[in-house]
């Protein structure tokens, strides 16, 4: 504690020992927070959980709300930490798991049939399923268990609007350098750096067939995608010439899974230009169409990678790119169909801050109309799970992440399981179908009865079923049991057990409401 010098020593030494004693003395009980404050919190996170409601406490939505857009604390409870950092696409660079995989398939095609050939079919389908299911546990765990809630759901929103697909290809060997080193050190920054970053990433050059994309064989699909679905959105004013030229800038632009082996550089050896490389990524100049290109009304001179760096940002700053991101984020955190003021206060926060994607969010998160929109908005799969999860176990580690791949599976939104580029839909009549709440109350039954998986390591068939989780906590009492609907209420009164108890809670339409 620092006093002017200019207050007499006694009342420095006396205000100094009362400020001692205020230390000291027991914290007052944090004041318990506001219906207001609890629906907030259910879209600036997963859903709440008692680590969540204490910070925002200690903090007030003001601080919480920058030090979330901060996203600097990737901390995870050191359990899942380890089970994570276990994982071998964690562990392994991606070239050696490709050649582990082509080992697998050459032994399974160069055995004769029969029994050998069928055990080597087994043994390639288990290491891919295996890798998957890796990939698919990585960000659910960080979405469940990290306390930078609106950074992970940021991580979600971009592995979802720049989609990939595992079973292409090479992409399940690569999507956990997807989400660790594309997505989630860029989910709260510039939208260019991220769009840069997808671009560059092994996952997206293989999905979208860039890496195929050579001078004098050009493939579009990426440059279609780049600007309808990752950026700019249909009608905003490109035409098919703009596609035809973006393809042209981006030939070259793929990847080499043969980085870091003997002789990988030969090929290259009579570039006419350096070739550029970030990690797996490569910009061949041998296969780069050198011509200039007339792209959105510029003329772009040809320059190898630069005029791929010269495109990105000139998409990025369009405006229909401000007001297409602005759409998107809006209608993920606030409405199916968001208010057009709230999109282009959005919007214009973008273009102001060249596209600094926390300062957009916070536009989103201090705008009154999201107030407007507390319990309208229906949970995806995903943030259905997440929240039930967050909430039945309250930060305790689990063992085994696979029964929570599962049972996205069951409700139809697998993790890197969208065969096409657009993404899983995240409006409300795409996951509100009968069908759909079918599959999430034996999810809540699954989650609510104890009788799962979760807490039992692969390979271990000793350890018991835990009981049933107890929902009826404190956390519970505080942020979900004051606003829950009589219909509601009554279903929990009549159940017979605590499994159904916690099985109606989970599956109410109160629960996959945010």
């Amino acid at each position: 504690m620092h006093l002017p010098r200019s207050i007499p020593a006694f009342l420095r030494r006396c205000a100094f020992a009362l400020a001692c004693v205020a230390l000291a003395a027991p914290a007052q009980a944090a004041q318990p927070l506001s219906h207001d404050d609890i629906a907030w919190l259910q879209r600036a996170s997963f859903g709440v959980d008692s680590a969540t409601l204490a910070r925002y406490q200690q903090l007030g939505r003001a601080r919480y709300l920058d030090e979330q857009l901060a996203g600097g604390d990737d901390s995870l409870p050191p359990a899942i930490d380890a089970m994570i950092r276990g994982f071998e696409v964690t562990t392994t660079p991606p070239v050696q798991m490709l050649m582990q995989l082509r080992e697998l398939r050459r032994q399974y095609k160069s055995t004769p049939a029969g029994a050998a050939q069928d055990a080597a079919k087994k043994a390639l389908q288990a290491y891919v399923r295996k890798l998957y299911l890796q990939d698919a546990q990585i960000e659910l765990l960080h979405a469940i268990y990290s306390p930078d809630q609106l950074k992970e759901q940021m991580v979600w929103f971009w592995l979802n609007h720049f989609s990939v697909y595992a079973p292409k290809g090479a992409v399940r060997l690569v999507a956990a350098d997807y989400i660790d080193d594309t997505i989630r050190p860029h989910a709260l920054g510039k939208f260019r750096d991220l769009v840069m970053a997808t671009l560059e990433s092994p996952a997206m050059l293989v999905y979208l067939d860039n890496a195929r994309n050579v001078k004098g064989k050009t493939n579009e699909n990426y440059a279609r995608e780049l600007m309808e679905l990752h950026t700019l959105g249909v009608g905003s004013g490109y035409t098919q010439q703009d596609v035809q030229q973006l393809a042209l800038i981006l030939t070259g632009a793929g990847i080499d899974l043969r980085a870091g082996l003997p002789n990988a550089r030969r090929r290259f050896a009579r570039a006419p230009q350096p070739l550029v490389r970030h990690g797996l990524f490569v910009f061949n100049p041998n296969q780069h169409d050198f011509s200039d290109k007339l792209f959105l009304g510029h003329t772009i001179k040809g320059s190898g990678f630069d005029e791929i760096e010269q495109a990105v940002t000139l998409i990025t700053r369009q405006p229909a790119c401000a007001h297409f991101i602005s759409q998107q984020l809006a209608e993920y955190f606030v409405a199916d169909k968001p208010p057009p003021a709230l999109v282009d206060a959005m919007a214009t926060t973008f273009q102001r801050t060249d596209g600094d994607i926390a300062a957009v969010l916070h536009t989103l998160f201090t705008a009154p109309a999201l107030r407007a929109s507390y319990g309208r908005k229906f949970k995806d799969p995903t943030q259905f799970l997440v929240s039930a999860m967050r909430l039945a176990y309250d930060g305790k580690p689990i063992a085994n992440g696979a029964p929570l791949i599962n049972w996205l599976n069951q409700m139809g939104e697998a993790p890197f399981g969208r065969i096409t580029p657009d993404g899983w839909p995240l409006d409300s009549a795409s996951w509100s179908g009968s069908g759909q709440m079918a599959k999430r109350f034996d999810v809540a039954r699954a989650i609510g009865s104890g009788n799962n998986r979760l807490f039992i390591a692969d390979g271990d068939s000793a350890t018991p079923h835990p009981a049933p989780p107890n929902l009826d906590t404190p956390l519970y009492r505080e942020a979900i049991a004051p606003y829950l609907s009589s219909a509601t209420r009554t279903a929990l009164d009549k159940a017979a057990s605590p499994m159904e108890w916690n099985t109606f809670l989970l599956s109410s339409p109160d629960f996959n409401y945010r």
